[in-house]
């Protein structure tokens, strides 16, 4: 009934409604963090931008699809979660907030990131998943000190070549897109140590092995016919991921194939299924 009154309240823009909606919120916490997430949200309270010496700001899962200029006033803000909302667009007044080092944007409706963003170039974590996005931003590329990048579940085909720019970058998650080949820029990125390409459409994997810094890679849910190479120590994660990614020559044409190695059946042959899911 809780969660119900909410909602209906949501739709009534009157102060004594907002107050409601915010537990009577007046003052700034000692902890300097207001969590607002998943109050049924239309706007944001004009006295939160008031909070000055705010350092986290949550406001994920509500019906917002703007934001207040005045949000500009809380330049020590640095993280701020506006996941689970209703942006059509990241309003430019989010660019302001310089100290930001976590944005949270995940599961809205952004189709694009605007060049503002460059802006912030304290930000070292950014998630965009599952939004609209058919390539990634390139605006992204300028943000020199990223090291977390989560772009999974959007509709990326390729990453920009500028990617390689990111030095500090550290972890790029990009499940569920539509990747149909590994993404070239990768193998000039040797700092990365996460790779998650789960889920998108990679038939053939390149070496990973020349990746000094790489500790995990995620490939599963790819149509591929190979696991891509890495070296002694990194994790990976899919089909044949416990298994030498290709047979290994003994000498001549005599191939030797281990216990846990099984040849590839012939085409027009539907391989018997695994006693383990891969």
């Amino acid at each position: 009934m809780g969660n119900s009154l909410k909602a209906i309240v949501a739709f009534v823009p009157s102060d004594e409604c907002q107050k409601y909606l915010l537990e009577d919120l007046e003052e700034m916490p000692v902890d300097k963090m207001v969590d607002l997430s998943g109050r049924q949200l239309r706007r944001l309270p004009l006295h939160i931008c008031s909070f000055r010496e705010l350092v986290k700001l949550y406001l994920s899962d509500n019906n917002l699809n703007h934001l207040p200029p005045e949000l500009e006033q809380l330049q020590n803000l640095q993280i701020l979660a506006l996941d689970f909302n209703k942006f059509k667009a990241l309003p430019l007044v989010v660019c302001t907030l310089k100290q930001l080092c976590i944005l949270y944007l995940g599961n809205n409706k952004l189709c694009s990131l605007p060049l503002e963003l460059r802006l912030l170039q304290n930000l070292k974590t950014l998630w965009i998943e599952s939004n609209c996005l058919q390539c990634l931003p390139e605006v992204v590329c300028e943000l020199s000190l990223l090291k977390t990048l989560h772009a999974g579940s959007n509709a990326l085909r390729t990453l920009p070549a500028q990617l390689r720019c990111l030095q500090e970058l550290r972890t790029i998650w990009l499940s569920g897109n539509l990747l149909s080949e590994f993404p070239p820029v990768l193998l000039d990125m040797p700092f990365l140590e996460v790779i998650d390409v789960d889920r998108n459409s990679i038939r053939f994997f390149p070496s990973l092995a020349h990746l000094p810094g790489l500790k995990l890679v995620i490939y599963d849910h790819n149509p591929c016919r190979n696991a891509p190479k890495v070296a002694k120590g990194v994790r990976r994660v899919g089909r044949w991921s416990e298994e030498t990614p290709e047979p290994r020559k003994r000498s001549g044409a005599v191939i030797e194939i281990t216990l846990n190695e099984k040849p590839s059946p012939p085409p027009g042959i539907k391989p018997e299924p695994e006693a383990e899911p891969c």
